[in-house]
């Protein structure tokens, strides 16, 4: 068995991928709404910052920065976990459970990367809001509605036309060039 290393840095930035155990499934964004509660929930027990997120049917990406002095990025990862799959049975949505019960709405590990710089921060950033694209989802990344791409539209940081047209430049998957 692979032995997961962790990089438990206080304070620190980091990248996600939150995935489903289902890959098919659509709950993450035909509950959009009870998600988005969840992070406010978790947000209320454990601070955090949300630096960018995407959220597409079966997975979500997102860069969290925790408060000084505090690195349990596992923590908030369970409550946002926990408060969806209450939310889910609350509105009588059937979820799988494994062999032990335990509730299998989740893959039980996720992945972490610790932003390193500014440009490694732009570069997930970047990642993130043009997942839906890559993904086939949309066409144009302004057109999924589950991202913080809009935010930073409105903020002026990017473009509502970033990342272009399809079809316009090939490959890179709509990362800047630096």
């Amino acid at each position: 068995m692979v032995k997961y290393r962790r990089n438990f840095l206080p304070g620190g930035t980091f990248f996600f991928t939150v995935t489903l155990a289902d890959r098919h499934s659509r709950l993450l964004v035909d509950y959009i709404g009870r998600l988005r509660n969840a992070f406010r929930a978790a947000r209320l027990e454990r601070p955090f910052t949300i630096e960018a997120i995407v959220i597409l049917p079966e997975h979500l990406h997102a860069i969290l920065t925790l408060p000084s002095g505090d690195a349990d990025f596992a923590g908030r990862w369970r409550r946002i976990k926990g408060h969806f799959a209450s939310a889910l049975l609350d509105v009588s949505v059937e979820l799988p459970r494994r062999p032990n019960g335990e509730l299998a709405l989740w893959q039980r590990r996720f992945w972490e990367h610790t932003i390193g710089d500014e440009i490694d921060f732009t570069r997930h950033v970047d990642y993130i809001h043009f997942n839906p694209v890559k993904h086939a989802l949309v066409r144009r990344v302004a057109d999924w509605p589950h991202s913080s791409f809009h935010r930073f539209v409105r903020q002026g940081a990017l473009p509502e036309d970033w990342a272009g047209e399809p079809g316009g430049e090939k490959g890179g998957f709509g990362e800047r060039s630096l």
